[in-house]
């Protein structure tokens, strides 16, 4: 299959053993590759109620065809496991030049088995691969990591690392590359962290064959000339995602102190404008991207001073309106440590927030925290992202997430979460589209499994799934079939290797599926597109289901279903959630409980599949 080198990485870090295999051709048609291809396999090898954090648990890196090709924003790859945060299967997503590296050294995919005695990383160099000892770099940040091990390996080496968040096995780490880019939700540091394992180095040397070199060169040039409004002036392009705080708050739908509304007072001073106007030094674009969405910044106050990557949207909405922190430089500080650290930006606010709502309660106290905890504490807000990162004091209590911490001090009821996982910047009840997607997304709260808030919130179009006019935010009507169709597109967009930004929304669903067919050789249509997507979206389901997950986590935090948002442009509103979930099952062909009948599992090609899974 072009477009995919056929070859994977097995790597045993508890025997130290290195194997070469290859990758069944008929299973990457039917799964793409990436995401796709990397669910099918773990969902082979890993049965669901394994230990997240124990050695039989895998962890495995996957790039698509596209990641290294001439393909419009083809750096994405995708790391997938089963997630200590959640328990549920997890595929966390990251960007830039690691996945395309992996590609150029002749691999599509690792995975990661058992547990290594001593804490070591992975050295990849075209077809060496090395096992060696990282004592010497266990206990530094992800950007003193990066750095190191460039220079015992090759300064050009492409290095995705945990930090100290991942070795501590915070609940949250995330895994970073290159300039601040992370494989962010569910844990997958800790994951790594627990495999004691610091980080994949990558070197490679190889171009990505493709069946068409010259079909996909002339396609891509048609969508670079047909893309001015995101070379020019688009609002990714000016503002980066920052740019969607503003609107979201305008529509009362921007997550406020723990969710208790949707309306934040100092939305601007923390906005796309404040971002550009105060710490912007540069923007910068990952491999073959027009858009140049990732903001580069510099914090000159001396209280907070710093520089790095960041910040996007979702860490000014966890970070900021959620603890009601308006002082951009202390929340950007925050989320500098968050990157150096290893942390999920998201996880790592909504926990703080639900802790500033448990204080000012009183269901905790100074002798729990150790300081004060208000709403609007900057300070803390900074001292306590550092403290959860090493798990120091509180911050080994914070470091287990919302949901632990909630129910810890016997009020699970003000943790915002769903299967575990902290749900991002938009709030239900003023976009009911977005609840639905939050409660049956496979790895919990999800704005990435479906996109819906650019539909929603943001009131962008989609003519490719009939979408061609914004719609109607409050209504339920209709939103389980666009959803259906969100997910499965998204699923596929994953797996292919590409930006999401750059795929579907903006260069048109045909325009993606015929760069498929130029990569792969494969004759796809938008129907086999979608078809892949779904098979894998009930894949991740099948994988949830063995791990205990049942109809009655396919729901949203009781105060989004029940207490009204109280102030705002949808003030009155709740998410109707029971008036979508159903009709969402019905259309997927799941039964009553969320389960795929066997009907749904032999038109998607995954009947005989599922039945030889000894725990299905």
């Amino acid at each position: 299959m072009y477009g995919l080198n056929g070859r994977f990485l097995r790597i045993n870090l508890s025997t130290n053993t290195i194997f070469d295999e290859k990758i069944d051709a008929a299973i990457a048609k039917e799964f793409i590759g990436g995401r796709g291809l990397a669910v099918r396999y773990l969902i082979d090898e890993v049965n669901p109620k394994t230990d997240a954090l124990g050695p039989n648990n895998k962890l495995i890196f996957a790039a698509g065809p596209a990641t290294g090709t001439r393909a419009m924003s083809s750096s994405r790859y995708e790391v997938v496991t089963k997630s200590p945060l959640t328990g549920t299967i997890n595929g966390a997503n990251s960007s830039d030049l690691w996945g395309p590296e992996l590609k150029f050294a002749g691999w599509d995919m690792i995975v990661v088995e058992g547990k290594a005695k001593e804490p070591s990383y992975i050295w990849i160099e075209n077809g060496n691969v090395e096992i060696r000892n990282a004592k010497e770099i266990w206990g530094q940040d992800t950007i003193e990591t990066q750095k190191k091990i460039q220079a015992v390996t090759d300064e050009k080496a492409k290095v995705a690392c945990i930090g100290p968040a991942g070795e501590k096995l915070v609940r949250f780490a995330c895994i970073m590359n290159d300039e601040g880019r992370a494989a962010g939700r569910g844990g997958v540091g800790a994951v790594m962290g627990s495999k004691n394992l610091k980080a994949v180095a990558v070197r490679g040397s190889s171009e990505v064959a493709v069946s068409d070199s010259n079909g996909l060169k002339q396609l891509v040039k048609k969508i670079w000339q047909g893309l001015p409004d995101n070379k020019k002036k688009g609002l990714l392009r000016t503002y980066g995602t920052a740019g969607a705080l503003e609107i979201t708050n305008a529509l009362g739908a921007f997550p406020t102190r723990n969710f208790q509304t949707g309306v934040f007072s100092g939305a601007e001073k923390i906005g796309g404008e404040a971002v550009n106007n105060s710490i912007l030094t540069k923007r910068r674009a990952c491999l073959r991207c027009p858009i140049r969405c990732s903001p580069i910044t510099e914090i000159k106050d001396p209280q907070y001073k710093g520089k790095g990557a960041g910040p996007e949207y979702e860490g000014l909405f966890s970070l900021g309106g959620c603890c009601s922190i308006d002082n951009l430089s202390a929340i950007v500080k925050a989320y500098y440590i968050c990157n150096e650290l290893g942390m999920d930006v998201m996880t790592a606010g909504v926990t703080i927030s639900c802790a500033m709502e448990l204080f000012e309660r009183g269901i905790i106290t100074e002798k729990d925290v150790g300081m004060s905890l208000n709403f609007g504490d900057d300070k803390a807000l900074v001292e306590l992202t550092t403290k959860t990162g090493y798990r120091e004091g509180f911050g080994d209590v914070l470091a287990e997430g919302s949901l632990r911490l909630a129910e810890k001090y016997g009020h699970p009821e003000y943790s915002m979460h769903v299967k575990g996982l902290e749900p991002a910047g938009y709030d239900p009840r003023g976009a009911q589209g977005v609840g639905l997607a939050y409660a049956t997304s496979t790895r919990g709260a999800c704005h990435m499994r479906s996109q819906f808030e650019n539909l929603e919130p943001l009131g962008l179009v989609y003519p490719d799934i009939g979408v061609t006019e914004t719609t109607d935010r409050f209504s339920t009507e209709g939103k389980a079939a666009l959803l259906i169709q969100l997910e499965n597109d998204k699923a596929a967009i994953d797996s292919m290797g590409i930006c999401a930004f750059a795929s579907g929304y903006k260069i048109g669903l045909k325009g993606v599926v015929d760069q498929l067919v130029a990569i792969t050789g494969i004759r796809y249509d938008v129907e086999d597109w979608m078809k892949a997507g779904e098979r894998i979206y009930n894949l991740e389901k099948i994988f949830n289901l063995g791990a205990g997950f049942t109809k009655i986590d396919d729901t949203l935090p009781k105060r989004l279903l029940s207490e009204p948002m109280p102030e705002g442009p949808a003030k009155g509103s709740t998410c109707r959630l029971d008036d979508m979930l159903p009709e969402y099952y019905e259309l997927r062909g799941w039964d009553n409980n969320g389960r795929p009948t066997d009907a749904k599992l032999k038109e998607l090609n995954l009947l005989q599949f599922t039945k030889e899974l000894e725990w299905y």
